[in-house]
């Protein structure tokens, strides 16, 4: 994997850094004169070279045009085990590990004075919005990047070889980064269901990293959604490894080509804890060899094989009895040597000492670190000086517990991707003024309103209740989430700034001539919470007053809109629930409101599928919204009052109840089936809901669209050959907008059970009134494939089912092609024996 200008180095890139360098010394003198930042050696910075290890003379590691492979094969065989040992941990920034935002006269006798692999998490701002002290260079974006850079400067010139850092943050709803462009949480970006959209969203994160200092970006995450109970469904694409995969491919490719690193999260089989369990309970996902292969492991495959990404995270939990970040199988067969993975991983923050915390699958802390790099793993990450780490392992080391060849081949791998990642040919900020035009720039917000409008998904539209007459004459906001806007802060995005409120939205859109009403009604919990997860409880009489009020105010009104959902503190990190019903007392007000009889719309505001069986029973037009970002006002109400035609999809299943779960897209034939009718000696009957609310891939528009024409062309192949799928989109009605054409495949028969189908490519089209269009769609052997009876990817010959349309259940053409068999192959080759 090769980035922009790693190999280049222009003679006039150090002589522009030393002299930013100086001027902002200077600059910042005249600002603050109680922080000084430190002048670059200027004697080690040469035109095409940077003199590391400060002895005068051009090494191999120090050239910009030597192989890569011997550059770090020469800086290895000069590291000490100190050394060595230093690259494989991370150091957590300001306030989280590290006191200091910038080096002082301690850290010469500090554990780090060796090197390290990163820092993770510098001077973001995350100090600040948990309420303590905050770094003084946090903000502009220019003093920001001169931090980093003196820390920079430190590593590269007052340590021995002076291995530059790897500057690491998060970056999943953009760059977790103070006031950071602000974008929808994974979840709604996976219902846009636009993957070049996915990567202006890479090249925002990326440029605004690069510009502050980062220089690697904990995303994609990868995880998939399959169970809505847990409480990180919001930080993940979607439930389909497919449509996961492809926005993860964009996303990544997007970070690396922009010029940071991708490091993808959380490898492995991470987001089905059992019964959806959070916290602690990070742990024992239920789920087969098989599903592992094709559902859970295909996304990091597809984002390794096609990205090279440069680092992978490894998970806190285990699989079959075994911790992911002690396994070989997972972190060396299947990443390194199945998939290609040449990167380095690094351990989620805690993963290691889990090995002997909680999995007690070693004795000892240093048995721990033993297991994670002889598995495979490369740097450990903890909310603790690394220095107990580096202690155990460098006795280990000494004591002959671990060989030299393992240490040698994890630092390796550091070493190989900072040298891909330049860091050894431009380590710092070249022009730190730049930064404060571009981290939170228009351009970037343009990119993040068209991201939250197309997330938005139209579930419902009961008589065309949506979208609203801007005509109206008065009209009423209300519900937990029509004023609030932490749901669309977050720990793993930017967590400062402004979000417009969807109270704000309507009122910027509807303007000073409509009566514009407001009510909390209740809110997102209430008294009791979580005890009325379980059974009602009687409201307290402040929350009856609460949902009175809004109901009077709801009575001369044209029209209402509730906004409902949930909030940052009943869903992310460490928050699955037991129920998928709205919390608190929404459900109640929805219902007093719908006794008004006034038209009537709801907004969800939430980050994972709900059980919203009386909205969806009560009110004639809803609209999901997830957790928008910081336009989510703006978004929401150009939807509600038409100027925007929302045309996102549901990237996961929304069950009508717990009890249905596990429910999602893909699933097995006839395991989502019904009971049949009746009762008989055989027990058939009816027992239990059945049927999804709403459907994966379900998104309706203020137009409609026509299918038709579809081509499946060849229809008969050899193994090996690819399929090409046509079909005509036609917009038949009055209104512009964007529909998102769904291919999905069925093997018709199979030597093992596959699953029903599959979604196998996919394209958001826009068409404006009466326009159309072709779509074509390509289908390589990989689509066809499946794992056989002894786990080997195949292509059985026979006949498979291409079916289009605009969700999972909303098919509308249908064909089909054969494979044919080889010489000596016959169909009967394929049953079971």
């Amino acid at each position: 994997m090769q980035l922009p200008n790693s190999r280049c180095v222009r003679s006039a890139s150090f002589v522009a850094v030393v002299v930013a360098w100086v001027l902002g010394i200077a600059a910042n003198a005249q600002e603050s004169a109680d922080i000084t930042l430190s002048p670059l050696r200027t004697e080690l910075y040469h035109e095409q070279w940077i003199d590391f290890n400060k002895n005068g003379q051009r090494d191999t590691y120090e050239l910009a045009d030597a192989e890569i492979d011997a550059r770090v094969n020469d800086l290895l065989q000069r590291m000490t085990i100190n050394e060595k040992t230093g690259q494989l941990v991370t150091l957590y920034g300001y306030k989280r590990v590290l006191r200091d935002d910038v080096p002082n006269s301690k850290w010469p006798r500090e554990i780090w004075k060796d090197g390290v692999a990163n820092i993770d998490e510098h001077i973001n701002g995350i100090p600040g919005w948990r309420g303590k002290q905050e770094s003084p260079y946090v903000w502009p974006p220019s003093e920001h990047a001169r931090a980093i850079n003196e820390v920079q400067r430190w590593f590269i010139e007052e340590t021995r070889l002076g291995i530059p850092v790897d500057f690491t943050n998060e970056g999943i709803r953009g760059l977790c980064y103070y006031q950071a462009t602000n974008f929808p949480a994974q979840v709604g970006i996976g219902a846009t269901w636009n993957p070049d959209l996915v990567t202006q969203i890479g090249q925002v994160t990326a440029t605004e990293a690069r510009a502050a200092g980062y220089t690697n970006i904990y995303s994609p995450i990868l995880d998939l959604a399959r169970d809505p109970r847990w409480g990180r469904v919001v930080e993940c694409y979607g439930e389909d490894p497919y449509l996961v995969a492809k926005l993860g491919i964009h996303q990544a490719r997007a970070l690396q080509a922009t010029g940071v690193a991708s490091t993808a999260k959380h490898y492995a089989v991470y987001s089905v804890p059992e019964g959806g369990r959070d916290g602690n309970a990070r742990t024992n996902p239920q789920v087969t060899a098989r599903e592992v292969r094709q559902i859970y492991l295909a996304p990091f495959e597809a984002v390794v094989r096609e990205v090279g990404i440069l680092g992978v995270m490894s998970s806190y939990n285990d699989y079959d009895g075994v911790p992911v970040s002690g396994s070989y199988d997972l972190l060396t067969t299947h990443l390194r040597s199945r998939m290609g993975f040449s990167g380095y991983v690094v351990s989620d923050s805690g993963a290691v000492s889990d090995l002997w915390k909680k999995h007690r699958v070693a004795s000892s802390m240093q048995d721990a670190i033993i297991m994670f790099l002889e598995a495979g793993g490369n740097v450990c990450t903890a909310f603790q000086s690394p220095k107990r780490y580096l202690e155990l392992l460098r006795d280990a080391i000494a004591e002959g517990k671990i060989s030299h060849e393992t240490i040698n081949a994890r630092v390796r791998d550091v070493l190989r991707c900072k040298m891909q990642l330049g860091l050894f040919d431009h380590p710092y900020v070249q022009d730190v003024e730049l930064s404060n035009q571009v981290v939170g720039c228009d351009e970037h917000k343009r990119i993040a309103l068209q991201a939250a409008r197309e997330s938005m998904v139209l579930l419902k539209n009961e008589d065309g209740i949506l979208p609203l007459d801007k005509g109206l004459n008065s009209i009423l906001i209300c519900g937990p989430n029509a004023k609030s806007t932490g749901h669309s802060i977050s720990r793993y995005g930017p967590m400062m700034g402004d979000v417009i409120s969807v109270y704000d939205g309507i009122q910027a859109a509807l303007g000073e001539n409509v009566d514009i009403r407001y009510a909390e009604g209740c809110g997102v919990v209430n008294e009791g919470w979580l005890e009325n997860e379980l059974y009602s409880l009687k409201p307290a009489a402040h929350e009856v007053k609460m949902i009175d009020a809004a109901v009077s105010k709801a009575e001369g009104v044209d029209a209402v809109v509730v906004v409902l959902g949930e909030s940052e503190h009943t869903i992310g990190e460490s928050k699955s629930r037991t129920s998928l019903r709205l919390t608190g007392l929404q459900e109640e007000l929805v219902s007093r409101l719908v006794a008004t009889g006034k038209p009537i719309v709801a907004v969800l505001i939430n980050g994972r599928a709900l059980a919203i069986n009386l909205v969806d029973r009560d009110v004639p037009g809803i609209v999901e919204a997830w957790f928008p970002g910081e336009w989510c006002g703006r978004a929401v109400a150009e939807v509600l009052f038409g100027d925007y035609n929302p045309g996102g999809k549901l990237p996961v299943t929304f069950p009508r109840s717990v009890g249905q779960l596990p429910l999602a897209f893909p699933h097995k034939p006839a395991s989502q089936a019904g009971q049949g009718k009746g009762h008989n000696p055989n027990g058939v009957g009816n027992s239990r809901v059945l049927d999804e609310l709403y459907p994966f891939g379900h998104g309706l528009s203020y137009t409609e669209f026509e299918y038709s024409d579809l081509i499946v062309s060849p229809r008969n192949l050899p193994p090996g050959e690819s399929v090409v799928v046509s079909c005509k989109i036609k917009n038949v009605g009055d209104l512009a907008g964007d529909e998102v054409v769904q291919l999905y495949l069925r093997d018709e028969v199979s030597s093992v059970i596959t699953y029903d189908y599959r979604l196998r490519g996919f394209e958001r089209i826009h068409l404006g009134a009466g326009e159309s269009r072709q779509v074509r769609f390509i289908l390589q052997p990989k689509a066809m494939e499946f794992l056989d009876a002894a786990m080997n990817a195949v292509v059985e010959p026979g006949m498979f089912t291409v079916m289009v349309g605009s969700s999972s259940k909303d098919i509308r053409l249908q064909g089909e092609f054969e494979v044919m068999p080889t010489r000596n192959e016959t169909y009967e080759a394929k049953l079971p024996r």
